[in-house]
């Protein structure tokens, strides 16, 4: 996803409002979420998003995001930020972020998703860290 980042995104100074930023990686999240699970999802845990460099006004904001892992009736989805000075050409990599989302049936139910297809040896990876993700984070649900 790019979207060009306007004054009705930032604040008096020029910089976008993370909250803009956050919507975005949801929206850019249900994505590939909804391809894959070929049903409604929604957004049940965004994992650790922090801005490593900031989003001016005029700068397109880029969202690219793809399924790492599939449990039972989730996903989680890695999300890569990026802001590009369309001028200069210049990118600057903002953050990351590891969205949870879950599979709906039609009466909004969690329903199961269909198993991934990991083809290389990236994709192995991605999801075995992916997975050590989601057993931390229950780990930290069962704790409360």
């Amino acid at each position: 996803m790019v979207h060009v980042m306007g004054p009705i995104d930032a604040n008096h100074y020029g910089y976008v409002h993370g909250g803009v930023i956050m919507r975005a990686v949801d929206e850019a999240a249900y994505i590939p979420a909804t391809r894959h699970a070929k049903c409604n999802v929604v957004t049940a845990a965004i994992d650790h998003l922090s801005f490593e460099n900031p989003v001016h006004i005029g700068n397109l904001l880029i969202i690219k995001s793809q399924v790492n892992y599939v449990s039972k009736t989730s996903m989680e989805i890695g999300v890569r930020i990026e802001t590009e000075n369309p001028i200069s050409g210049e990118i600057l990599f903002v953050g990351r972020a590891y969205v949870t989302m879950v599979a709906l049936d039609a009466m909004g139910h969690p329903t199961r998703v269909p198993p991934l297809v990991l083809e290389t040896a990236e994709d192995k990876l991605r999801a075995k860290k992916a997975e050590q993700r989601r057993k931390f984070r229950l780990q930290l649900r069962r704790q409360k």
